[in-house]
């Protein structure tokens, strides 16, 4: 896919470098608050993905269609719609579950966990719970911003 950056980069950061476990399978399995600047599109949408899982990329989360915000909040619920950001759907993980789903790697294993947001102009038409291949798919071709941030785990 030929995704293309043409505005400038979102500076999207974390809480932390190494996932807390109430984040993860070991604790409540909740999503972290992500913070984002510089966006100069009205919609996000955002990839987690695991590249040192067996299954490349595992996806961990899935969701499109934020209006922009400068923080997606803690423990946004996993529900199609969460309420807790209006507009926004979310996906399906490769775990097949819909909304974030936390890190699990095989014990002994540290597993880098990366956060893609990119910013867009217009709303997907995409219905809850799209893959990441269908996401990347609609956002080819748009004119976007994009940032990621990226955070340890391992138990």
């Amino acid at each position: 896919m030929a995704i293309l950056t043409k505005h400038g980069d979102l500076k999207i950061s974390l809480d932390f470098d190494r996932f807390p476990d109430r984040h993860t399978c070991k604790g409540d399995d909740i999503s972290p608050r992500i913070r984002i600047k510089g966006a100069e599109q009205p919609y996000l949408a955002l990839l987690l993905e695991d590249h040192d899982a067996k299954e490349k990329p595992y996806v961990h989360w899935v969701m499109w269609n934020m209006p922009f915000r400068s923080e997606i909040p803690e423990n946004v619920s996993k529900l199609q719609r969460p309420p807790e950001i209006e507009g926004a759907v979310q996906g399906s993980t490769t775990g097949n579950s819909i909304g974030y789903e936390g890190p699990c790697p095989p014990r002994g294993s540290t597993h880098k966990y990366e956060f893609k947001v990119y910013g867009y102009d217009t709303p997907l038409d995409l219905g809850p719970g799209a893959t990441r291949i269908e996401l990347l798919k609609a956002l080819d071709g748009k004119d976007l911003q994009y940032g990621e941030a990226a955070a340890d785990y391992s138990r």
